[in-house]
């Protein structure tokens, strides 16, 4: 709720989820020391964190509170986590805690927290803060702020930052894309013009058509502007990967899984999310590949507008493409094939939930949504979804957590 609050981009929103729960794991781990292994290794450049030396440190609470003091270094909104703690921290309270065993477990919490933070420190997050914004290029090939903000190019150097277990940024490169080619005959203008055709048939069908609610239910861009007349307001909604951290807490709840198989599940979901984020923008900024509707517009039709607000970065890879299938195999490999769920994450966004009968159903919708919202030439997401399939199969063969796979089919 507080990422969506205070509007992080996708990228951004990645790095959010994935540090707080690596503390949360952290602690948690050491508790189920002969089933569950360390980060300690696996990650990069993870030191590992202080071990548990005082039995009234109750690990659970431990972990909750690591959790929410790195996740509240993280975001801006400091006070919404404060007010969730503390209503939290009441119910807890009634549960026979000692008032040792709560301080010296806040305590725990607090030293692994900064031991996290530290490590997150080192990303090179901070400096690309200071780096310089993208630079329009004139050649019509390279990607341009579309409208209607024609807002500047969002993380042109998300490359620079550590993945948490790929070696580098650039490790599954896709080929590169089509040439841009206005020719009537080649193939790149046959994928434009089908950008075009179905993007319209989309927008005509006002809302009823099944590709329209789809493109819809897998919008999730943060920050959607909308204008009338000289009056402008903006609708909040979560990113890609947060939709994806909703549907993992959907299975999770499902599946009845206990407090450490549920971490142990956003773990790894939460790290293919960041490391998938690095891989998809390295390709997007180093392709800085035009959007179909600056294109459009441009060369075919004016007026047309994507059924999707076009995100404010380049075109190819297809980032819900990417992480969607990464997130995919990872569930997929904890829960199984089949596991059939209902997908609300959308609700509170005024969308109707959609039944999936497993976790690549719902990804390989998310992927071909971005067609169907206008907003991707199909290359983008088929290509896109291979990345994604490369980076979870990377993550699952290299992140070996658990000594035995839960079976909750």
């Amino acid at each position: 709720d507080v990422i969506v609050y205070d509007i992080f981009s996708p990228p951004v929103a990645s790095r959010v989820y994935a540090y707080p729960t690596v503390a949360a794991y952290s602690i948690m781990q050491k508790t189920y020391p002969e089933k569950y292994k360390t980060l300690e290794g696996q990650l990069t450049n993870f030191p590992g964190i202080t071990d548990i030396n005082d039995p009234n440190i109750i690990p659970n609470l431990s972990a909750i509170h690591a959790f929410l003091v790195v996740g509240k270094a993280l975001i801006f909104s400091e006070n919404k986590i404060d007010e969730y703690r503390e209503n939290l921290y009441a119910e807890l309270k009634d549960l026979g805690l000692t008032k040792k065993q709560f301080e010296k477990s806040i305590g725990y919490g607090e030293i692994v927290a900064s031991e996290i933070l530290n490590w997150a420190d080192t990303d090179f997050y901070k400096q690309t803060r200071t780096y310089p914004k993208y630079t329009i290029q004139q050649d019509d090939k390279y990607w341009k702020p579309t409208p209607p903000d024609y807002m500047e190019g969002i993380e042109p150097h998300w490359n620079k930052i550590r993945p948490m277990v790929l070696p580098f940024a650039d490790i599954f490169n896709p080929p590169p894309p089509l040439k841009i080619d206005m020719d009537p005959n080649s193939k790149f203008y046959n994928e434009l013009m089908e950008v075009y055709r179905v993007g319209k048939q989309v927008t005509e069908d006002n809302n009823d058509s099944e590709e329209a609610k789809i493109a819809a239910f897998w919008d999730c861009n943060p920050y959607v502007s909308h204008h009338k007349g000289h009056a402008m307001f903006a609708t909040k909604k979560i990113t890609p990967g947060g939709h994806w951290i909703g549907i993992t807490k959907i299975a999770t709840q499902k599946a009845n899984l206990s407090l450490m198989e549920t971490i142990y599940t956003y773990t790894l979901v939460s790290i293919g999310l960041f490391d998938s984020f690095i891989v998809c923008w390295d390709e997007k900024w180093r392709s800085i590949l035009v959007r179909p509707e600056t294109l459009i517009n441009q060369f075919i039709d004016r007026d047309w507008i994507p059924y999707l607000q076009t995100p404010p970065f380049p075109e190819y890879t297809s980032g819900h493409s990417v992480i969607s299938r990464t997130s995919a195999k990872i569930l997929t490999k904890i829960l199984g094939e089949n596991f059939e769920f209902l997908d609300t994450t959308e609700e509170k966004y005024g969308l109707k939930a959609r039944n999936y009968k497993s976790f690549i159903q719902a990804a390989d919708e998310a992927a071909i949504s971005r067609i169907w919202g206008g907003i991707h030439y199909m290359p983008a997401i088929t290509l896109g979804v291979e990345q994604g399939n490369k980076v979870g199969e990377y993550v699952l063969s290299n992140l070996n957590l658990m000594n035995e796979t839960l079976s909750k089919n």
